[in-house]
């Protein structure tokens, strides 16, 4: 026998919507602040009257009207919209969702904001008052709860279809019912929920940091302790003591965790959770650990939890101990309910997996505590975040050199070596930046990247992929690669490099004199230091290649070949023009490090013009300002000859038709345009029209290339087809349609270098202006 009538259930099913279109635009209805309507211009001044107010531009027939919520309808459309935020897609469409709790015509009773998905009903009745006020007493309707409730399910198993948990909630807004009143305490008592202005700034700041991950703690807080279902979960478990406190070791998927596990956030919302302890996600950082898992990647530490058996018995079928060891291994058996384990230490990893495609197929490994009080849990919790301070990038490299010092891989080793050699030179007494490099913890005023950062391109030291070294990096390096006994070269590699850099840095010491500004500007600066390590390695290079050094070669030796180079740059740093002073000075960002190496290159070859290493002059082209307009005008000329060499022949392949015939790129040039003129007019350029064919990316001149590749006109007796004119060799081979146009692929990123200016490091040197050159003589044009 049915519960309520069939009629009546497919009348409250109707009042039920999962139109995602029809929730979208409720749920921008009811997150304004104002009803709205547009009505005839004749019923405006009778509406006015009633409260409404004029709002926005008139239309032509229509006028547009609005009137502020009540307060009571504002506060059952944010708890609406805030469910609908929370990733329910199943909610009531109708104010008036009366739902039946038994079996008289009067047995029924408004429900404010019904929310369904596959595993649960919310029942939501909302009060509220404008102003904060102390609320009515609610003795008879929360004594009469635990009736309805089970009338309530009835009625949902009967409309929705039986198995879902059914949760009422009893919201408020701006009323002073404390959590610890009586009538609060029937409330619970019978099963439902107390959602209160608390609770709502708790979950709306949730969905701000924790994004569609939030409804997992959002279920944990007002499920506390329901099962999930009634089957236990059984994992393998060791299980050990630490002082007096009883834990476990196992794995588990992050999807049961992420249900069973809750975080106390320190908010509000959990006072009766006290103490609390746990800060709020950063989005960002969440979005990145899932993108980190979804590439491969994953954590190896533990997550750290408590189980309260307040909340949950846990049962541990354990094997005999052995006589070598305190623990056993056994069998943990946990009830599979909602929030019945705290969170203490690994939030991020565990809520990383929230919206990861391996959230059921991974595992994360746990230590469980048993009954930790909630003082001992905070304690715990400081001690984890006191002595596990995240590895800063200064930290990660002075620990390198013990990481891998003794590695299989070469690379490797030599990263170590790195590290080796910048602990030396900052720690080292009687050199010259003792004391000034920050290692691990300590800061000084240098930080060790740079030098890393040098060290592992100035060819002082070789470098490798794997197990093999890069070719041509050994030849003038202090590395000895003939020497077999790793551990040894490593030692004597270190020495011979720190030796050497020390004694540049104290030759400019000298050369510099009273003159400190200049030197702790130049050379004893960050984005100096790169630059100055960088050119002795580079210097050293050009003496080896000559012969006058060798690895054999001692330090003095060493700065005797390279001393006259670094003399001319110390006096030029020190003579420094007013017009480099600014540009050193104001260049930031990542690229700095490589101006400055740039200009201390360029003084010394000022004076020595057989050092002329490639990439000085390169970097000297992409700042030629005249350079540069050449380029950009062969290849402003080159991409309009191909937009109406390429229009004109589409439209005399397929005439009027030649835009359809190309929809799919003509859609995506349409929206690039749309794009422009709302940026032009946010810009404050009004309204400018942009036609859809200005609009053309490269890309797109070479997938209609490649598409019509040998399409001639049929009508034009002297046509060419793409093959024919747009085949252009540039030395990357000829004999295929892809080796024909490979010269687009490389405008395209010529054409990106010359379009942004101010990235002069990305401008366009010689050689790239002659094959602009070539390819537009190829062209045909003048």
């Amino acid at each position: 026998m049915s519960f309520i009538d069939p009629a009546e259930a497919a009348a409250l099913r109707n009042k039920i919507s999962s139109d995602k279109s029809l929730l979208g635009k409720i749920y921008v209805a009811k997150s304004s602040k104002f009803h709205s309507r547009n009505v005839d211009h004749s019923l405006v001044e009778g509406l006015l009257e009633e409260g409404w107010e004029e709002y926005g531009t008139p239309l032509k027939t229509k006028t547009r009207l609005r009137k502020p919520k009540s307060h009571h309808v504002k506060f059952e459309d944010d708890l609406w919209c805030q469910l609908y935020r929370l990733g329910y897609r199943t909610l009531n469409i109708d104010e008036k969702f009366c739902l039946p709790f038994g079996q008289e015509p009067s047995d029924k009773k408004q429900i404010d904001v019904v929310a369904v998905d596959d595993d649960t009903v919310l029942l939501v009745e909302c009060k509220s008052s404008e102003v904060s006020a102390k609320p009515p007493s609610y003795k008879t309707e929360f004594e009469a709860l635990r009736l309805r409730l089970d009338g309530y399910r009835k009625a949902i198993d009967q409309t929705f279809g039986p198995g879902r948990r059914v949760k009422y909630i009893f919201a408020t807004r701006n009323l002073r019912l404390s959590r610890d009143s009586a009538d609060i305490q029937r409330l619970v008592d019978s099963g439902g929920f107390y959602y209160n202005d608390n609770t709502f700034e708790y979950v709306d700041s949730l969905l701000k940091s924790y994004r569609d991950a939030a409804h997992y703690q959002f279920m944990g807080l007002i499920m506390k302790g329901q099962a999930i279902n009634k089957a236990k979960i059984e994992v393998p478990a060791i299980e050990g003591t630490m002082g007096d406190k009883t834990y476990y070791m196992f794995s588990l998927e992050p999807q049961t965790l992420l249900k069973i596990g809750f975080v106390l956030h320190r908010t509000r919302a959990n006072e009766a959770e006290m103490p609390t302890y746990q800060r709020l996600l950063l989005p960002s950082r969440l979005k990145g650990i899932t993108k980190f898992i979804d590439g491969g990647g994953y954590f190896p530490n533990s997550a750290i939890l408590n189980f309260s058996e307040r909340d949950a018995k846990l049962e541990f079928q354990g094997q005999p101990r052995s006589k070598d060891s305190a623990s056993r291994t056994g069998v943990l058996k946990i009830p599979n309910a909602f929030a019945i384990a705290y969170i203490i230490d690994g939030q991020h990893r565990i809520y990383g997996y929230a919206n990861s495609k391996f959230k059921a197929s991974n595992t994360i490994p746990v230590v469980a505590f048993k009954n930790l009080d909630p003082g001992d849990q905070l304690e715990l919790f400081m001690q984890i975040n006191e002595n596990q301070k995240a590895v800063s990038p200064t930290l990660r490299i002075t620990l390198e050199e013990d990481l891998y010092w003794n590695a299989s891989r070469l690379d490797s080793r030599l990263k170590a070596l790195r590290s080796s050699v910048i602990r030396a030179l900052g720690g080292d007494p009687s050199g010259p930046l003792y004391n000034k490099i920050s290692l691990g913890e300590d800061r000084a005023v240098l930080q060790a990247k740079p030098f890393a950062d040098a060290l592992l391109k100035c060819k002082l030291l070789p470098e490798a992929r794997g197990n093999k070294f890069v070719e041509g990096t050994t030849a003038s390096s202090l590395y000895d690669a003939a020497n077999v006994e790793h551990g040894d070269e490593m030692k004597k590699a270190r020495d011979r490099a720190v030796s050497l850099i020390n004694a540049c840095y104290e030759l400019a010491e000298e050369s510099f004199g009273k003159d400190q500004e200049a030197l702790t500007t130049y050379v004893l600066s960050n984005r100096g230091s790169f630059a100055f390590i960088s050119l002795v390695g580079d210097l050293h290079a050009l003496e080896a290649s000559q012969g006058s050094i060798s690895i054999k070669s001692s330090t003095d030796q060493r700065i005797q070949a390279i001393g006259k180079y670094l003399l001319v740059l110390f006096k030029a740093l020190q003579s420094m023009t007013p017009e480099d002073a600014e540009i050193l000075a104001g260049k930031l960002g990542s690229g700095a490090e490589t101006t400055w190496l740039r200009f201390f290159q360029g003084y010394v070859h000022g004076k020595f013009a057989d050092y002329k290493p490639p990439e000085l002059q390169d970097w000297r082209e992409r700042q030629d300002k005249a350079l540069q307009n050449e380029g950009r005008e062969l290849g402003t000329q080159i991409e309009r000859h191909m937009k109406h060499f390429i229009i004109a022949q589409l439209k005399a392949l397929f005439g009027e038709n030649w835009d359809i015939e190309i929809g799919a790129i003509q859609r995506e040039c349409e929206t690039r345009a749309k794009e422009q003129m709302e940026k032009n007019y946010k810009e404050g350029l009004g309204r400018q029209e942009i036609p859809w064919t200005d609009q053309f990316f490269i890309k797109d001149y070479k997938t209609i290339i490649e598409k019509y590749w040998t399409k001639k006109p049929e009508n034009l007796p002297n046509a060419e087809s793409f093959e024919q004119h747009f085949s252009i060799d540039v030395g990357h081979g000829f004999n295929s349609k892809p080796d024909k146009i490979k010269w687009v692929s490389l405008f395209n990123t010529l054409r990106n270098n010359w379009a942004h200016e101010g990235t002069k490091e990305k401008g366009l040197n010689k050689h790239d202006v002659e094959l602009l050159l070539k390819i537009h003589r190829k062209l045909g044009l003048r």
